[in-house]
């Protein structure tokens, strides 16, 4: 499992990333359609199973710098939740040398 920070730049040419019409990208609730039938996204969680997304590049934010702050330290808990349900990776295997 990999954990990425992006910006407003660089989120923007994410292949497959939904967007409303103005640009922004859609999470949660907001989402048209959500590909994972097992479960719900998580609130901040877009299109793409265990991509989330906070602050200012998100549709219908509130363009404030607090709010991409608590936003922030939410999805950090939404991530956890997520990996939590990852199954667990298997241990590299060791050769004697």
């Amino acid at each position: 499992t990999e954990i990425y920070t992006l910006s407003l730049h660089d989120a923007l040419p994410i292949s497959g990333l939904q967007r409303d019409e103005l640009g922004y990208v859609c999470t949660g609730r907001d989402l048209p359609g959500w590909g994972d039938l097992e479960r719900n996204p998580y609130p901040l969680e877009t299109n793409l199973s265990g991509l989330f997304c906070v602050g200012d590049v998100r549709h219908s934010s509130i363009k404030r710098v607090s709010s991409g702050v608590g936003e922030g330290s939410m999805a950090i808990s939404f991530v956890h939740q997520y990996l939590a349900l990852q199954p667990a990776a298997a241990p590299p295997l060791l050769v004697p040398a």
